[in-house]
């Protein structure tokens, strides 16, 4: 499978996943939401690692400035995905704390949203690598 295939495959599979998350979540289906997590967390990794690789065919620096914020956002991203994982743990032990987690949960799909357009933009606004190395 080519990165760029690897890499929509896998996106679509983990927002199709994060989707069911969501769902779940609101009709307090606890194990199915449970196993959508994990799933997604799971497909993150995959999506990432077919980003690594998608990266590689570009001159991501080419893109300016927004390679190093994509880069800051993804990693942020990623860190943050702890805080809907810690939040969920505190409301199956306090059903109070829900809003906390709700909060927490969207708060991150808007950085994986805001992580996905940065991306999309910094690969529009980067060159192939073997175009740059034929411009040489």
């Amino acid at each position: 499978m080519s990165p760029g295939v690897g890499f929509v495959l896998f996106l679509i599979i983990t927002l199709g996943l994060l989707g069911a998350v969501v769902l779940t979540g609101f009709r307090g289906r606890l194990v199915s939401h449970l196993s959508f997590v994990g799933a997604a967390v799971v497909s993150l990794g995959v999506t990432i690692y077919w980003a690594e690789q998608l990266g590689e065919l570009y001159d991501l620096e080419a893109s300016g400035w927004i390679y190093p914020f994509h880069l800051w956002c993804a990693k942020i991203t990623v860190v943050a995905y702890l805080l809907p994982v810690a939040t969920g743990l505190l409301t199956l032990r306090n059903i109070e704390k829900k809003p906390i987690h709700r909060f927490a949960a969207f708060a991150v799909l808007g950085l994986t949203v805001l992580t996905a357009v940065t991306g999309t933009w910094m690969l529009s606004a980067s060159e192939p690598v073997e175009q740059v190395a034929s411009e040489r």
